[in-house]
């Protein structure tokens, strides 16, 4: 046991120290230390270990004040390479990211929504291999590929243990797709890697406490503490979309009824408008709503009335420093920030905490949750190595 501890703190040591030079280079050893309470030697030791790997490079000696010259540590961005994957229902989004969580290059996959899990994943691994020749990536740089998907996630087994809008239930997601392309597989909910982005890239930067919402297919929240990701015993934490907020309300995907985000996800909103005449895309409801249609301004005003009521319960419950909007609905309507904001948080946050949290919508859009399983990947990587 005692080995095991003083492995973690090793590897959490090394996390810790890669991750301070990412984000502050050109820094110094003693700057380092500094920060982390850790010995000179140790600091040393590690910056030494990830020089000799080819991550770290020695910059241009720079005068410390008066006293001795310290050389700065910088980082070779293309040295390490992982890939982010954003499986949703209809749209599978690939990219390569690099170390400084910048997408290298990306497309975009059509997928049929009752696709099975097999199909799918070979999908992802010749879309993989179709990327990196096009963009003549070295395969030894890559290490490891992050996926990011809706739905419950066994995070450290990396199994799907069930997702409604993939219709997937014990999927050996990171398994499967290790057999296919060889790489290390991280696998997570989307709304926590979407989160650790913003945090770590976007726009909850310096935040120690950030409360991500996401409206769009579903309804879901992720919370970062501190650095980490909030998951609960079952690394379901934040699925709010499944709160029940009316016990005699419309049926839910999952079998429930008066799920909170039936009153707000996509297709719930499609299913009511077809009630009136037919819609197609949630666009032609927003065409209908800025058309003054009755029908649509009262369903989307309804929606925004329930985020707003959704956002006071993480913030009740959370007490973040910072909140963050995103999600498709978000994405394609960015009006619904300032709507929220300006007309209905008014109304439904608790008054206590009206100033305690500053409120932000997504900064890295559709992009997030490529970029954060592909930090996820580097994180694991560097963390495990």
């Amino acid at each position: 046991m005692k080995k095991h501890d003083q492995d973690f703190m090793k590897r959490q040591n090394r996390l810790t120290v890669f991750e301070i030079i990412k984000n502050q280079h050109p820094i110094s050893r003693a700057s380092i230390a500094k920060q982390t309470g850790m010995s000179p030697t140790t600091v040393s030791r590690i910056v030494g270990e990830l020089t000799e790997q080819g991550y770290l490079l020695n910059s241009d000696q720079v005068s410390a004040g008066l006293g001795r010259k310290s050389t700065l540590l910088g980082m070779v961005n293309a040295s390490v390479l992982s890939v982010g994957v954003d499986l949703d229902r209809s749209l599978m989004s690939i990219g390569i990211v690099d170390l400084q969580g910048k997408l290298v290059c990306g497309s975009k996959y059509p997928r049929i929504p009752d696709e099975s899990p097999e199909t799918t994943l070979i999908r992802i691994s010749e879309a993989i291999e179709q990327l990196m020749q096009q963009q003549e990536i070295d395969r030894t740089r890559i290490v490891g590929i992050g996926v990011g998907l809706p739905g419950i996630v066994n995070n450290e087994e990396g199994i799907v243990v069930f997702s409604v809008q993939l219709g997937w239930k014990n999927v050996k997601l990171a398994e499967r797709l290790k057999e296919l392309n060889g790489f290390d597989i991280a696998v997570d909910n989307e709304l926590k890697v979407r989160a650790l982005a913003e945090h770590l890239k976007g726009a909850a930067f310096g935040s120690r406490r950030t409360a991500l919402l996401g409206f769009g297919h579903g309804v879901g929240s992720a919370i970062i503490l501190e650095g980490e990701i909030y998951r609960g015993v079952m690394n379901s934490a934040g699925e709010i979309g499944h709160t029940t907020v009316d016990p005699s309300g419309m049926m839910c995907d999952c079998g429930k009824a008066g799920c909170l985000q039936t009153y707000i996800n996509i297709s719930s909103l499609l299913s009511e408008a077809n009630r009136i005449r037919p819609i197609g895309t949630i666009e032609e409801l927003f065409e209908a709503k800025r058309a003054g249609e009755h029908w649509a301004i009262h369903l989307i005003d309804r929606a925004l009335m329930y985020m707003a009521i959704t956002i006071n319960n993480v913030v009740c419950m959370y007490n973040p420093d910072s909140v963050i909007l995103s999600g498709e609905l978000v994405d394609k309507f960015p009006d619904i920030h300032d709507e929220v904001e300006k007309i209905y948080l008014s109304r439904f946050l608790w008054e206590p905490l009206r100033d305690s949290f500053t409120f932000h919508r997504s900064m890295l859009n559709e992009r997030g949750v490529m970029i954060g399983s592909g930090l996820l990947s580097q994180n694991r990587f560097f963390a495990l190595e």
